[in-house]
């Protein structure tokens, strides 16, 4: 149950990532012809406003389309039509007058290669032909991604990044809102199957001494991670009511290798004012420390700190089973670093599009098809590298 958990929450960062781009492009006058829920072929659809919404086979976040994300070329005539020219040669001159119009620019002349080889097809065009028409007409179209003001572009391509970035702070404000302030003596979550569940400890109880030793909230991890693994014994007041629990061992309870019992405190709660502020400090060290992370890495270093789906999914489904707390924290944090990984100025990363759409408002023009093309290979060649080393990574953790 928890792995389904924690793939849902992931499906549902993808999908706010693709709903983020979805509603900004329609913002800024983009209409986008598709917004899927998973990702097609779909198992069912439906059009409204000329926009195309479904569900699709692959149940993992969402799918966007944004037409004309970039110029048409003529090698995007011979990939749609490819197949038709083999069945219906007639189409072979129409077709390399819109190649000559492509190469050119002249999107008049396109306009009239496109009625031609629509003229000629008829009612039963071949195979593929109707959809590679719409890519050629949607490249074309005023509503196209590559003819939009620079603003604009960056409005539809940032709007993705910033959802997930502001989804983190509204779930690190409600959890610091909720009790995730400065710690008390307070026991907050107990987690099951842990020396603390087993020896009583519950939710509500104050710990007043570990080992007979009076101790305050920051004292009380220190004293059990130091007891070396011998049995501590807790006294807690319940209610009214003093009571022992123990001896108990602590245990090693997750990858920080340090002895646990299995339980939470509970922080002080705080004012609206406070949480928010508390979560944009949060939001900050984490995105520094990432920064750093990526640093290391660049000097071959902090390799260990890359993780691939696998080990998300791994993380959230550890957290799931520490309470619905831990994995919220989990999962605004997972949240934060898809943002910010997005942000890499890296093609087809968002950051990279985001790059390009600011060199070519300050060119004044679009950059050529073929520098885009040799860019996203460097960026997916960099993309596939890190995932190699997070799956390696995954794959050795699981494997102990």
């Amino acid at each position: 149950m928890n792995i389904f958990i924690a793939i849902l929450g992931l499906a549902f960062l993808i999908l706010i990532h693709e709903a983020g781009h979805f509603f900004a492009a329609i913002w800024v006058g983009m209409r986008p012809r598709r917004f899927y829920i998973g990702f097609p072929p779909a198992l069912m659809k439906t059009t409204r406003n000329g926009i195309e919404y479904g569900i699709g086979v692959v149940p993992l976040g969402g799918y966007v389309k944004i037409p004309g994300m970039h110029r048409p070329a003529p090698s995007d005539a011979d990939v749609h039509f490819g197949r038709a020219l083999q069945e219906r040669p007639e189409l072979a001159a129409p077709l390399q007058r819109l190649k000559r119009a492509l190469a050119s620019g002249d999107d008049a002349a396109a306009d009239a290669a496109v009625e031609e080889l629509l003229r000629l097809a008829g009612d039963d065009p071949p195979p593929g032909f109707s959809r590679g028409i719409q890519e050629i007409l949607d490249g074309l179209s005023p509503q196209a991604y590559w003819r939009q003001d620079t603003w604009r572009r960056i409005v539809a391509i940032i709007a993705g990044p910033a959802t997930n970035f502001f989804l983190a702070v509204v779930l690190f404000a409600c959890l610091f809102l909720a009790g995730g302030g400065k710690a008390t003596n307070t026991v907050g979550t107990v987690v099951a199957k842990t020396p603390a569940a087993a020896v009583g400890l519950k939710s509500g109880d104050q710990i007043v001494t570990v080992n007979g030793k009076p101790v305050g909230p920051t004292d009380i991890s220190t004293a059990i991670s130091g007891s070396k693994g011998k049995p501590v014994t807790l006294l807690v007041r319940r209610g009214q009511t003093f009571v022992t629990l123990g001896p108990v061992h602590p245990k090693v309870l997750d990858d920080t290798d340090r002895l646990r019992l299995g339980f939470s405190l509970r922080g002080e709660q705080l004012g609206v004012a406070a949480s928010a502020w508390q979560s944009l400090k949060l939001t900050g060290v984490v995105t520094k420390e990432i920064g750093k992370s990526l640093g290391r890495l660049v000097h071959g270093e902090g390799r260990k700190d890359i993780s691939s789906p696998v080990g998300i999914t791994q993380t959230l489904d550890h957290s799931a089973s520490q309470g619905i707390q831990e994995y919220l924290w989990v999962l605004g944090l997972i949240s934060l670093s898809l943002a910010l990984m997005n942000m890499l100025p890296l093609l087809p990363l968002d950051g990279g599009h985001i790059a390009f759409s600011i060199v070519e408002g300050i060119r004044g023009r679009a950059v050529a098809r073929e520098v885009y093309e040799r860019v996203s290979v460097v960026g997916i060649a960099l993309v596939l590298f890190l995932f190699v080393i997070g799956i390696s990574n995954d794959v050795g953790r699981l494997g102990g």
